[in-house]
């Protein structure tokens, strides 16, 4: 995300539940992909739970964009 958005959405999150739950769940996936890549080989079982916390991460921020494109100057 580009630092304006970041900022906006700083600004936002008191007035905003969904926003809330929406980045806290994006840092999660965030976090959970950083351990997954760390490791030297994957699984089948945590390469299916690495392309599906991209999907969701993508959908995440997918929604975090609609909800702040009203607010952008």
């Amino acid at each position: 995300m580009e630092v304006q958005d970041e900022t906006l959405i700083q600004r936002l999150l008191p007035e905003h539940p969904e926003l809330q739950k929406l980045m806290e769940d994006h840092l999660a996936f965030e976090r959970r992909l950083e351990e997954l890549n760390s490791l030297p080989y994957l699984t089948q079982e945590e390469d299916l739970e690495k392309k599906s916390l991209q999907k969701s991460k993508l959908a995440g921020k997918d929604r975090i964009e609609i909800i702040i494109a009203p607010y952008r100057t």
